[in-house]
C-alpha cells in the first residue's frame, strides 16, 4: 500500500498542523520508495527498536515520539547510506487529537464518568461518585503498577480528576485552578510535588503513552502487516 495513503489516515485522526511549534512530527526519515507491506509501531523510534524493525523486515516504523540522536549505521546501512526504512511520528497531534493519548489513557481505567472537559492537552474527568484515594491507586495500578502519588493534604477522596499522558506536570497549576480534587501524569518532579496542592500521580511517561499504539494500529488500513517493537520503561523497579 502506498505509504502516502498510510499516512493521510493517521493525519486525519491527528492533523500535523495542530502539533507544537517546537515539535518534529511527520516524517523523520523518508526513503524514496512508496510501497508499504509491513510497518512496526513503537513509542520510542531508539536503535533497539530500528534494529528490531529492520531484521523483521519492516518498511516502516511508526512512532508517537519523535527520533532522537541515534546511530547512523543502524538506520543507513546500503553502500551509499540510502536510508532503508521509513519512519514517521505522531507527537503532540497525537496528544491534542480526540481520542489521542490522554484520551485513550483515560479509556482504560474504565472510570464511571459523568463528564469530560478537554483543554489542549488535559482532560478533566468528573467521576459520578467519589472514590478514596486507595480505590482510585488500585485503578490506575490496572496501567502503571509501580506508580507513586503525592498526597501533601492527606485527602480521602477524589471526583475531578485531570488527565495528561506523558509529561504534564506543567498543567498541575490548571488543575489546581480548574477545581480538581488530583492530577495524573508522569515525570514528576520532587519540588512540584512538594508544592502541589492537589493529589498528584505519577503513573511514569513510558506506562501513560504506550496505550497509544493500539489506537495507531486501528488507524492503519487492512492489507498492511502491523507489529509491535519489544519495548518497555527504561526505569527499573
Amino acid at each position: 500500500m502506498d505509504k502516502y495513503e498510510i499516512i493521510s489516515k493517521i493525519e486525519s485522526f491527528a492533523p500535523p498542523q495542530t502539533a507544537q511549534e517546537w515539535d518534529c512530527c511527520g516524517f523523520a526519515i523518508e526513503t524514496k520508495k512508496s510501497d508499504i507491506s509491513k510497518i512496526m509501531l513503537c513509542l520510542t523510534p531508539s536503535d533497539n527498536v530500528i534494529a528490531q524493525a529492520m531484521a523483521l523486515n519492516c518498511d516502516m516504523i511508526i512512532s508517537h515520539h519523535p527520533m532522537f540522536k541515534i546511530d547512523c549505521k543502524s538506520v543507513f546501512l546500503t553502500e551509499f547510506y540510502s536510508p532503508k526504512i521509513d519512519i514517521y511520528c505522531a507527537h503532540t497531534n497525537m496528544d491534542l487529537a480526540q481520542g489521542g493519548t490522554t484520551d485513550t489513557l483515560v479509556e482504560a481505567l474504565n472510570l464511571d464518568i459523568e463528564s469530560i472537559a478537554s483543554f489542549e492537552f488535559v482532560r478533566f474527568v468528573e467521576l459520578k461518585q467519589s472514590v478514596s484515594i486507595d480505590a482510585f491507586t488500585k485503578i490506575l495500578r490496572r496501567v502503571s503498577p509501580n506508580l507513586r502519588y503525592t498526597n501533601n493534604n492527606e485527602q480521602k477522596t477524589i471526583k475531578k480528576i485531570g488527565f495528561c499522558a506523558g509529561s504534564g506536570s506543567e498543567f498541575i497549576p490548571l488543575a489546581q485552578e480548574y477545581g480538581a480534587d488530583c492530577f495524573v501524569t508522569g515525570d514528576l518532579k520532587f519540588h512540584t510535588a512538594l508544592e502541589s496542592k492537589i493529589v498528584v500521580y505519577d503513573i511514569g511517561h513510558f506506562e501513560s503513552e504506550i496505550l497509544i499504539l493500539p489506537k495507531i494500529k486501528e488507524l492503519i488500513p487492512s492489507g498492511v502487516e502491523v507489529v509491535f517493537a519489544k519495548e518497555q520503561s527504561p526505569f527499573l523497579i
